[in-house]
């Protein structure tokens, strides 16, 4: 694996471990694809740093079961706005 590939995969773990951010929050700070912060994460950083994987992988699952939240929460706001 290239360098500047393993030092971007650590680099997006540390960061959504210390911003709790979303793969889309991620993708968008790095200007990368919400794939490639996947297969940093899941992939390519348990060959790096297994325990900062596992630290940036209980982030992001957390943020996927409240997914369904903040898009409710979106649509409210929304309508809200719309109607109010």
């Amino acid at each position: 694996m290239k360098d500047y590939i393993s030092e971007r995969a650590v680099k997006i773990a540390n960061y959504i471990i210390q911003n709790n951010a979303t793969v889309r929050q991620t993708a968008h700070a790095f200007g990368v694809s919400k794939s490639t912060v996947h297969k940093d994460v899941a992939e390519r950083l348990l060959y790096i740093n297994p325990h900062l994987a596992a630290e940036a992988r209980k982030v992001l699952d957390i943020n996927k079961s409240e997914r369904h939240i903040r898009g409710g929460m979106a649509t409210r706001e929304k309508y809200l706005h719309q109607h109010g």
